[in-house]
C-alpha cells in the first residue's frame, strides 16, 4: 500500500530573483532553478497529503506521468518529498573525536596591549607594563600539538594574536623561524598570520613579515571620527593619525599577500559605505570586513536593535555596489559578501558555527588550550594545556551540546547549515553559554542570506568568471 507524501519544507526555500523562481536546498547548500512541475508538485502537496499514484493522476495530462515520476524521485533523493517531515530528519549523531583534525593553532603571544580600546573582549588583556608574554617553549609545544593531533595534513597555519602581538615581536620572529624549518623537514608547508592595531610597525618590521609572507589584517574602524571614539590609547587619546601613517606606511613596502582591514561597530557606527569608502579607496585595503558589536560586556557599546538593522541595510547596500562590480569583472573587497558568496559557491554546510575547537584551537600566554582566542582569561574551563594534550572527553562534550540542534529554533532554520546557530563567544558573552544559539539577529541574518542568494545568482548568470577570478585566489591565500 502506498504511503502518502508531504513536502519537507524544512529542507527548501523558495525565493525569486529576476522573476525566476530558485530553491535553495538547505540540507547541501545549494541553489537551483525551480521548473513548473516541480513547483506544481510542492503547492500541491502543501495542500494536501497524496500517494505517489495520485499526484501522477492529478498532473497528467498537464505532464507526461513519467516526467512527474522523475520530478518526485528527485524530490525524494533530496529529502523535500518524505511520508512524514519525520521520515526526512537525519538523526542527531554524536560526535567523538579520538584526534582533533587541526589545522590552525592561535598563539597568544602577550596579554598586554599599548591601546585601551573601549570595547575590548579581551578578558586577559593588560596594560603594556604589566604584560605576561608567552614563552618560546610554549610555543614549540604548541606546535607539537598541532601535528601529535593532526599529522596527516599537507598545509598548516600559525596565528599570532595578543594583546598586540607585535609587542612580542621577539617571540613572533623566532616561531616563524623554528616553525619553517620544523615544517619542512616533515614535509608540510606552513602558513602565518596577525592582527594587529598597527601602532607599532615600521620598516623593518614590515619588511621582515613580507619577507616571510606573513599575512596580515589591521583593526581599524574608518575615519579619524569614528576610529578616535573607541580605538584610543591607555591614556585616552585617539590613534587614527597614527594608525594612518602606519597604513600607508605597510601598503607601501607589504606586498606578498592582500592586506585586510578588520571593523568593529558599535553604538553610533553604523555608516557601511563611509568606513568602506575610506578604508578602500583612500587608504587602499585590499579587503574590508565588518563585525558588529551586539553583546560585549560593556552594554552601553552594544548596537541598540535598531542600529544593528541600519547596519544590515548599509551592507545590503555595499552589497549591491559588490553586485554592480562583479558583474563588470572587479571586486570591491567587501569581505563580508566575499565569505557568502564563497559558501554558496562551494556548497559549504557548517555543522559547527566556526572551525573553533575542531580545525582551531587558541593557546593562551601559559599554555592552556581554549577554544579560540576570544576565551583566553575568561571563565569558560580549558580545554587541556600543551603539556597535557588536549582534553577530548571534554571536547567531544561540548562540541556536541551544540550539534545536537534538537528543540532549538535552528533545527528548523533555513539557514542553519550557513550560520550553525552563531559565534559562541557571542552567546556566551550576551547569555552566559556558549552553546546559546545567537537568536537575537536570526531574522536579519536569514535576510542577508536570502540577498546573497540574489547577489550570488546574478552573478552567475551574468559573469561566473568572477568567481573563479576573485574567489579561488583569496582562498588560496
Amino acid at each position: 500500500m502506498e504511503s502518502p507524501l508531504v513536502t519537507v519544507d524544512n529542507n527548501l526555500h523558495e525565493i525569486s530573483v529576476g522573476g525566476k523562481p530558485l530553491l535553495f536546498h538547505i540540507p547541501s547548500t545549494s541553489i537551483f532553478e525551480r521548473d513548473a512541475l516541480t513547483g506544481d508538485i510542492l503547492e500541491l502537496l502543501r495542500k494536501q497529503s497524496l500517494t505517489r499514484s495520485q499526484v501522477i493522476a492529478t498532473m497528467v495530462p498537464r505532464y507526461q506521468a513519467e516526467d512527474v515520476e522523475n520530478a518526485m524521485d528527485e524530490l525524494r533523493k533530496l529529502s523535500l518529498l518524505a511520508p512524514t517531515v519525520n521520515d526526512a530528519v537525519v538523526p542527531f549523531q554524536p560526535l567523538e573525536l579520538d584526534r582533533v583534525p587541526l589545522t590552525t593553532v592561535v598563539l597568544n603571544v602577550n596579554t598586554g596591549c599599548n591601546l585601551s580600546c573601549t570595547y575590548c573582549y579581551k578578558e586577559d588583556l593588560d596594560t603594556p607594563q604589566n604584560q605576561r608574554k608567552m614563552e618560546f617553549e610554549t610555543a614549540k609545544q604548541s606546535i607539537d600539538l598541532l601535528l601529535s593531533e593532526s599529522p596527516d595534513q599537507d598545509r598548516y597555519n600559525l596565528v599570532f594574536f595578543g594583546g598586540e602581538p607585535l609587542s612580542n615581536l621577539a617571540l613572533i620572529k623566532a616561531v616563524i623561524e623554528y616553525a619553517e624549518e620544523y615544517f619542512s623537514a616533515a614535509g608540510k608547508v606552513v602558513d602565518f598570520s596577525l592582527t594587529t592595531n598597527a601602532t607599532l610597525l615600521n620598516e623593518a618590521t614590515i619588511d621582515y613579515l613580507n619577507a616571510h609572507r606573513v599575512g596580515i589584517a589591521v583593526s581599524i574602524d574608518g575615519p579619524k571620527a569614528y576610529h578616535d571614539r573607541n580605538r584610543i590609547t591607555v591614556g585616552g587619546q585617539g590613534t587614527y593619525e597614527t594608525v594612518e601613517k602606519k597604513v600607508k606606511l605597510l601598503l607601501s613596502r607589504y606586498n606578498s599577500r592582500p592586506v585586510g582591514a578588520r571593523v568593529t561597530l558599535t553604538t553610533g557606527i553604523t555608516d557601511i559605505h563611509a568606513i568602506w569608502d575610506h578604508l578602500f579607496n583612500t587608504l587602499g585595503f585590499a579587503e574590508v570586513g565588518f563585525a558588529p558589536v551586539t553583546s560585549g560586556d560593556i552594554a552601553e557599546y552594544n548596537l541598540r536593535p535598531e542600529e544593528l538593522s541600519a547596519v544590515f541595510d548599509g551592507m545590503k547596500r555595499l552589497g549591491q555596489l559588490y553586485l554592480d562590480a562583479a558583474l563588470e569583472n572587479r571586486s570591491i573587497g567587501f569581505s563580508n559578501m566575499h565569505q557568502l558568496m564563497t559558501d554558496l559557491h562551494e556548497g559549504n554546510k557548517k555543522a559547527l558555527p566556526c572551525g573553533a575547537g575542531v580545525g582551531m584551537v587558541a593557546i593562551d600566554h601559559a599554555g592552556g588550550v581554549n577554544l579560540c582566542h576570544r576565551f583566553t582569561g575568561s571563565e569558560l574551563p580549558l580545554l587541556g594545556t600543551v603539556d597535557t594534550g588536549i582534553d577530548k572527553p571534554a571536547l567531544n562534550t561540548f562540541l556536541n551540546k551544540r550539534l545536537d540542534k534538537t528543540d532549538t529554533g535552528c533545527a528548523t532554520c533555513r539557514i542553519r547549515n550557513l550560520c550553525a546557530g552563531g559565534c559562541y563567544h557571542e552567546s556566551y558573552a550576551r547569555y552566559g553559554d556558549p552553546i546559546h544559539p545567537t537568536y537575537h539577529y536570526c531574522d536579519l541574518m536569514r535576510d542577508w542570506v536570502d540577498f546573497g542568494i540574489y547577489v550570488y545568482t546574478t552573478i552567475m548568470e551574468k559573469n561566473p568568471g568572477f568567481y573563479d577570478r576573485f574567489l579561488a585566489p583569496r582562498r588560496a591565500g
